[in-house]
């Protein structure tokens, strides 16, 4: 998510070049893009908010072993 949020804030700064040099089509392809970072972006938000932790438990070794408490 970091690196998304550092290409976002670089096309908004292509954008503002493109805009100032009238380079129409260029700014027509960097809006597109920057629409799809963004989007982008509110999908990794959404999906990291929903994200919790289960504890699972310790599994005992003996169980997963195969080890039952008997004596030889």
């Amino acid at each position: 998510m970091p690196r998304l949020e550092e290409i976002r804030a670089n096309l908004v700064d292509r954008l503002q070049e493109a805009k100032e040099q009238g380079w129409l089509g260029e700014v027509a392809a960097i809006e597109a893009s920057l629409a799809a970072a963004e989007q982008k972006l509110t999908a990794m938000r959404d999906v990291s908010a929903r994200h919790t932790a289960v504890h699972l438990g310790m599994p005992e070794f003996r169980n997963s072993a195969g080890r039952l408490d008997r004596e030889p």
